[in-house]
């Protein structure tokens, strides 16, 4: 180790502040180690690595591996033009004079630069580093300010902006502080303990002790220690009953920042409401309580739960206490909406979504649901006709839970609590079922419905989402997508990839759309939505492993086939690229792409059809067609284009022997419509023209 390296030290900057929501402690954390990578550069302070700390009621970073000194820089600065600067002599002028005094260097040493388009005189500044405790003040202010959390305040008579009031701030370099103030906030080398087992000031002499007198203080100031405390102390007490928590990521990772000491709690509530929908015990818990349900080895929920507190173990029966009371009366009022919900079956909701708007310019959700059954009974036709009862009965409940007093207090449940409601009215276990599945996927690599019930009638209302949108001009754009069409869009893709239906997304929109006859610019919106779906199939192919150009190669096909036939064309000609045979088909075809026109030709006259080669190339085409319609048909796509390589040799004798471009107007035209239908011909399979060699 070098001499610098033995001196460099670590620098430790804390930010503590009333309570921040748990949703602010990742990002900020995420946004202390960028910023702080970028603003030391900035400074020419370099250092070796970052570690960044998170809890409800302090942000803190320690940057190691800083030296004594910031680096030595030579700075560039540019100064007046040369013809500004020196005279027709070459003698300097007062603009060259004036800049070098100004820049503390001497006129000879200004040297020329190119800028633009002339040359500049320039003062070369060699600039030493001063030691990193003078700067770090002006660094560590820099940082604080370049937090931006999602909401900021101002409070009492302070100036600045802050996610939360900020109360004390600690900074060290190595064991010296590094002194600045925020609004009358002077920094210092004390922090705070836990705010009720530990409230006194800790001094921090060395920033090697700072995690671990934080510790002796119950803090846990590294978010991903606790993360591990709360996983291991909970399975440890529900070992013994042979229970484990429901595994939820996104719960345990709110937890963690909702606390500084977790002491996990093993509570309980009465077996009897565990009649009432898991789904609904679980979300009363986790949504209001952030509280972990708790299941047996078989997956079944129970009747224990576990809240993870902010306090020592010694209080766990306090703790348990209140949450049992709370739990019991949030249950209480689970308990009354289901209730009174089950009171009136669903189909008789569905008048009631008259009085909910679905979109100010798009009407309620009861027309929705009419457009919904539309759209269903067109797709039940196409897939499973015999379907049609359980799917139309389906379509027509999809909404209604949207009207239930669980749904309203409970959002998240919409479709949940559809099938629950379904299934008491005793309506038919697949229309139960298509309820709860019309919402999925809920994000992109979700669940996807299993029964054809379910995925049919996801289509249709995604599909109908889609156009509705698009008719009135609300599309996504950019980064905004405030509807979620892109989602429904993937979506739909996700599902027709999984279920291979004999179904077209240009068939799918032109139904849709159907719906919305009086709208204008119906083409002009059909086209801005296949375009749409475009970019979701191409980000789901290559999501798939599959090459761009092969992606591109089927692209535009995609609208019109089935996407597992897409699948297996694009399977069919990855295969290919590995033929010999592919390189000189290609460049052959591209040959023929590169010189047809764009526009409409007059039909082959094959009487001009004058030279034996241009003659071949007729003959094998007209010979090939029947074969290659043969094989599409049968979805055997190698063989159709191995069958397409026939035409290497007749397109080359074409090229090589027939001018083209021939002086009589006739001729030339017929000889381009010829290989504009070579071109056609091979682009039922694949657009060549994107494809790359071999």
């Amino acid at each position: 180790m070098t001499e610098n390296a033995l001196n460099n030290s670590s620098c430790l900057l804390e930010i503590g502040t009333e309570d921040l929501p748990a949703r602010f402690v990742p990002p900020a954390m995420k946004q202390l180690k960028e910023n702080a990578e970028k603003i030391f550069r900035e400074n020419y302070v370099p250092f070796a690595g970052i570690g960044t700390y998170g809890t409800p009621r302090r942000l803190a970073i320690i940057v190691d591996g800083i030296p004594q000194m910031q680096e030595d820089r030579v700075k560039e600065v540019f100064g007046p033009s040369k013809k500004a600067a020196f005279d027709i002599q070459g003698k300097p002028t007062r603009a060259a004079l004036g800049f070098a005094g100004s820049q503390g260097v001497s006129v000879e040493s200004l040297v020329m630069m190119q800028k633009d388009k002339g040359e500049y005189v320039v003062a070369v500044i060699a600039e030493k580093g001063l030691h990193v405790s003078e700067v770090l003040p002006d660094i560590l202010k820099k940082l604080l300010f370049s937090l931006h959390l999602p909401k900021s305040m101002r409070w009492g008579n302070r100036t600045i902006r802050f996610a939360r009031p900020i109360r004390w701030l600690l900074a060290l370099f190595g064991n010296t502080v590094i002194r600045f103030e925020v609004d009358g906030i002077r920094s210092d080398s004390t922090t705070k303990g836990h705010r009720f087992l530990s409230p006194e000031a800790v001094q921090i002499n060395e920033i090697s002790e700072y995690k671990n007198l934080l510790a002796n203080h119950y803090v846990i100031v590294d978010s991903q220690e606790r993360k591990k405390l709360i996983i291991e102390r909970t399975a440890k007490l529900l070992e013994p009953l042979g229970e484990k928590v429901m595994p939820d990521e996104e719960l345990l990772d709110t937890v963690v920042n909702l606390v500084e000491y977790p002491v996990p709690v093993i509570a309980q509530f009465s077996e009897e409401y565990l009649a009432l929908p898991s789904e609904l015990l679980i979300t009363v818990m986790k949504g209001h309580q952030k509280y972990f349900a708790v299941e047996n080895m078989t997956g079944q929920l129970t009747n224990h739960f576990v809240v993870v507190s902010n306090t020592s173990g010694e209080n766990a029966d306090t703790v348990r206490i209140g949450a049992e009371r709370v739990i019991r009366a949030r249950f209480e009022d689970a308990r009354f909406y289901y209730k009174e919900d089950t009171k009136k079956p669903l189909i008789e909701r569905l008048e009631e979504l008259k009085k909910v708007t679905f979109q100010e310019s798009l009407g309620s959700v009861y027309k929705k649901t009419e457009r919904i059954i539309s759209n269903a009974g067109f797709l039940v036709g196409r897939i499973v006709p015999s379907g049609k009862e359980n799917v139309i009965r389906a379509a027509q409940l999809a909404k209604t839970d949207l009207v239930t007093g669980v749904v309203r207090e409970f959002p998240e449940l919409q479709g949940v609590m559809g099938r629950y409601y379904a299934l008491h009215d005793k309506e038919e276990e697949a229309v139960a079922q298509a309820v709860q599945e019309h919402y999925l996927p809920t994000h992109s690599g979700g669940e996807l419905p299993e029964t054809d019930t379910g995925a049919i009638l996801s289509i249709a209302d995604k599909i109908d989402t889609i156009a509705a949108f698009f008719s009135i001009g609300l599309v996504p754009t950019g980064s905004e997508d405030p509807f979620a069409l892109r989602r429904a869009a993937l979506g739909i893709v996700t599902i027709l990839f999984d279920k291979g239906y004999a179904l077209t997304i240009r068939e799918l929109a032109e139904q849709a759309l159907s719906n919305f006859r009086e709208a204008r610019n119906m083409q002009e919106t059909e086209n801005a939505i296949l375009k749409f779906f475009e970019g979701r199939i191409e980000s789901v192919l290559l999501d798939q492993g599959y090459s761009p150009d092969l992606v591109s190669s089927i692209l535009s096909l995609s609208l019109v086939l089935r996407l597992q036939e897409v699948r297996s064309r694009l399977d069919a000609l990855n295969e290919f690229k590995s033929k010999e045979e592919y390189n000189d088909f290609l460049a052959a075809v591209k040959r023929v792409n590169n010189i047809i026109p764009k526009k409409a030709l007059p039909e082959i006259n094959p009487a001009l059809l004058t030279e034996a080669q241009e003659q071949k190339l007729r003959e094998t085409l007209d010979l090939l067609k029947p074969a290659l319609l043969k094989h599409r048909e049968k979805g055997s796509y190698q063989d159709a284009l191995m069958l397409l390589t026939s035409l290497t040799e007749p397109v080359n004798h074409f090229f090589d022997h027939v001018l083209v471009m021939d002086k009589q107007e006739e001729v030339k035209q017929n000889r381009l419509a010829l290989l504009t239908d070579v071109w056609e011909t091979v682009s039922a399979i694949a657009d060549f023209s994107k494809l790359q060699a071999g």
